[in-house]
């Protein structure tokens, strides 16, 4: 751990700094939500109006640096220009020295805050795709639409690993691996800041990596409550994915809501200060979350005063406060630095990280929407690129007998209360907060049901909801019909949620859902699952009564299309799972779980494991090789193996790489993912994948919190087959 690296600020970024009074520097770490600056949203509106008295005080008066949000709902293309213009005029024209506004938004699965953009599955979707170029297309599209509004600054990716399923933002990660959220972490930055992170174009965007710290593996499973996790199980699971984005040049960090073995995040400067902009060198600047530096005092209850709260998050390393809604920040911390409690250094430090963001944004030269940008919202490449990315997520976990895919003119029975929602397709940050609002989903996407009928034909398809997500509505006439049909379309999963309402307290489908399940199993008919869900909720009480079971994850908008596809079969599915889907309530092992897990009567026993998924095809892997027996440190060992479509149709096939450490100082996991690549191959086709490991993909942290490289044997794992090699001193 070091102190921080100031960043090099461009000049005229310093001659700006040089000019500033103390308010107007603590106004730049001032962030404030459009809610508190716009009048009364009407009720199912699409638009937002400003208040021009509320936002002249902040601008003008308090002159904050930074405005987020969207006010309650998403607004229309053209509403968000004409309020991006109106905020930046009036901060560059009726400021003192004119600087633009850094406007933030969570745009987590496409610009979900532009009522005409175009939306994606969600992170945990993504990441079943086992494809970061997809995630680059993604984040790419998402950059532009978003810039077209005139907003330049994203919250996402979220870099927290998915290993506690409870927590109910499971589905904006990218699974439970540390490998894999790493590669998709530097795709998504890549896509949303272009090539050129010292300069973003006006078609890239600012990323914020979240929530840094260890926010994802809350013990109790709820939002924003405390995790406890050893400081060397912090470095080697948790921190790596931060560190990727730093590498890739990521211009913010959001901070951990709650707090780490009973150390607020927000208030910890050897996270913050030390390792953040320290050891890992980051450049940019760090944003509180939603209230959290009042938090400190009002509910982690670390500071005795609402100033004292302030003192220690800025102290800590917080660079700017999403406060969000009141001017309480800006004043405790202007007299704290005329007390002397905050020494000005300390802000010039925060004030430059801002202003230098803003500056390789272009915002100096050119703050407002992008004349004509606004064509590039929604566009229908852009949709096509959603419909890819679902196709390649939607997971084939169970396919007995060869049921799917299912055969043209069969009668269908489509039932569940997932099979006929936009909104649950989406789930949270889907136009509202909690994506539950279904008017505001355009109609020209399909549900699942209304796209199987497309496909199927409306004589071969009937209709009954059975149940809502907790209530029984009509199950003995989904069973009446069942009778009438050839083959049941069961879809469930879970109602939109996001945050803290989305908390739960049992993984296991709601009892309606298994009730309706239960029934049709009942009637002897082949039951096809579909599961729209945003975790893995436990299905031990349906799976054995169903043919084949699908997991759509939350797919987005193109997610009907894309589960008709693959019902059909017109798309062979190539999704696998990002993390372990469990059996049991209580059971949840990751896979990378030690060997004392698995030993002693101990066993890893999930409903489904970690990287499964089917396919309508085969695939034979032979082959494999290394390049050589044994390496040292610093040099690269090259692994090969023969991939081949040994079935009747193409098909994509994700080929995993797993490295297992055989004795080292530390337990080490049973085996780690070290590399993975996706392959599409013909009928018969075969194909040579190859692998590089270099030392350091060998490391781990140690008993003393370092990383190191210790000799020893190791073994690889592709498919079934195995090899060793040995690392020399």
């Amino acid at each position: 751990a070091g102190t921080a690296r100031t960043p090099a600020l461009a000049p005229p970024v310093r001659r700006l700094l040089s000019k500033m009074t103390l308010e107007e520097k603590v106004g730049q770490m001032t962030q404030i939500t459009l809610g508190a600056l716009s009048k009364p949203r009407k009720p199912r509106s699409f638009v937002n109006e400003l208040d021009l008295e509320k936002l002249r005080k902040a601008i003008v008066d308090y002159k904050i640096g930074s405005i987020l949000n969207t006010a309650g709902a998403a607004n229309t293309i053209e509403n968000w220009r004409e309020m991006i213009t109106v905020i930046q005029n009036m901060a560059t024209k009726e400021t003192r020295l004119g600087i633009p506004i850094i406007y933030g938004i969570d745009a987590i699965h496409g610009a979900n805050y532009i009522q005409e953009a175009t939306l994606f599955p969600q992170s945990i979707a993504m990441a079943a795709t086992w494809n970061p170029d997809l995630v680059r297309k993604a984040a790419e599209i998402t950059a532009r639409e978003i810039r077209a509004a005139g907003i330049p600054w994203n919250f996402n990716p979220v870099l927290g690993l998915g290993r506690q399923p409870l927590w109910s933002r499971f589905w904006e990660t990218f699974g439970e691996d540390v490998y894999a959220a790493c590669r998709m972490a530097r795709a998504y930055v890549r896509g949303m800041e272009g090539e050129n992170a010292e300069r973003i174009d006006r078609r890239h965007a600012a990323a914020c990596a979240k929530h840094y710290l260890g926010y994802s593996v809350p013990l109790s499973g709820r939002d924003r409550t405390p995790a406890w996790i050893p400081r060397r199980m912090l470095r080697e699971l948790f921190l790596p994915p931060f560190a990727a984005a730093v590498e890739e040049g990521v211009h913010t960090v959001m901070v951990n809501s709650s707090e780490i073995n009973g150390i607020p995040v927000h208030s910890s400067r050897f996270l913050l200060t030390d390792v953040l902009k320290g050891e890992l060198g980051f450049k940019g600047f760090v944003v509180s979350d939603w209230k959290d530096i009042i938090n400190l005092h009002e509910r982690e209850r670390v500071a005795s005063t609402p100033k004292e709260a302030v003192r220690m998050a800025v102290m800590a390393g917080v660079d700017m406060s999403m406060v969000p809604d009141n001017f309480s920040f800006f004043e405790h911390l202007v007299e704290l630095v005329k007390e002397g409690a905050v020494p000005m250094e300390r802000i010039d430090e925060a004030v430059g990280r801002i202003l230098q963001v803003k500056y390789e944004l272009g915002l100096f030269d050119d703050p407002f929407p992008p004349p004509g940008a606004r064509n590039a919202v929604g566009a229908k490449e852009s949709a096509e690129v959603s419909l890819a990315a679902a196709r390649e997520a939607v997971t084939l976990l169970k396919n007995e007998n060869g049921l799917l895919p299912l055969k043209k003119g069969m009668r269908l029975l489509v039932t569940g209360p997932t099979a006929d929602s936009r909104a649950y397709l989406n789930g949270g940050w889907s136009y509202t907060w909690q994506g539950n609002e279904e008017f505001r989903y355009p109609k020209e996407k399909k549900t699942i049901l209304e796209a199987v009928t497309a496909k199927a034909g409306e004589d071969k398809v009937t209709f009954v909801p059975g149940t809502t997500i907790d209530k029984e509505l009509d199950i003995p006439v989904a069973v009446s019909k069942a009778a009438e049909c050839d083959v049941v379309v069961l879809c469930l999963g879970e109602a939109t949620y996001c945050e803290t309402p989305g908390g739960i307290s049992d993984l296991t489908l709601p009892e309606a859902q298994i009730k309706l399940a239960s029934a049709l199993r009942k009637t002897g008919k082949p039951i096809v699952l579909i599961l729209v869900e945003g975790r893995p909720r436990v299905i031990n009480r349906i799976e054995p009564g169903v043919k084949a079971v699908l997991m759509a994850y939350l797919p987005g908008p193109e997610g009907g299309r894309a589960l008709a596809d693959i019902l059909f079969g017109d798309v062979n599915p190539s999704g696998k799972l990002p993390f372990t889907y469990p059996r049991y309530v209580n059971y949840l092992m990751c896979y990378d779980h030690k060997w004392s897990e698995i030993t002693g009567g101990n066993k890893y026993d999930p409903q489904w494991p970690f990287a499964y998924g089917l396919s309508y095809t085969t695939f034979e892997y032979r082959d494999i090789t290394l390049s050589r027996p044994s390496l040292r440190k610093g040099e690269t060992l090259d692994i090969t193996v023969r991939v081949k479509n040994t079935g009747p149709r193409s098909g994509k096939e994700v080929v995993h790489l797993f490295v297992s450490d055989l004795y080292r100082s530390v337990t080490p996991p049973v085996r780690q993912l070290k590399g993975f690549t996706k392959v599409e191959l013909a009928p018969g086709e075969e194909k040579t994948v190859r692998f590089t490991l270099a030392s350091d993909d060998l490391s781990f942290v140690g008993r003393d919190n370092k990383r190191i490289v210790e000799p020893g044997r190791f073994r690889v794992t592709i498919g079934k087959l195995e090899r060793e090699f040995e690392l020399l001193e």
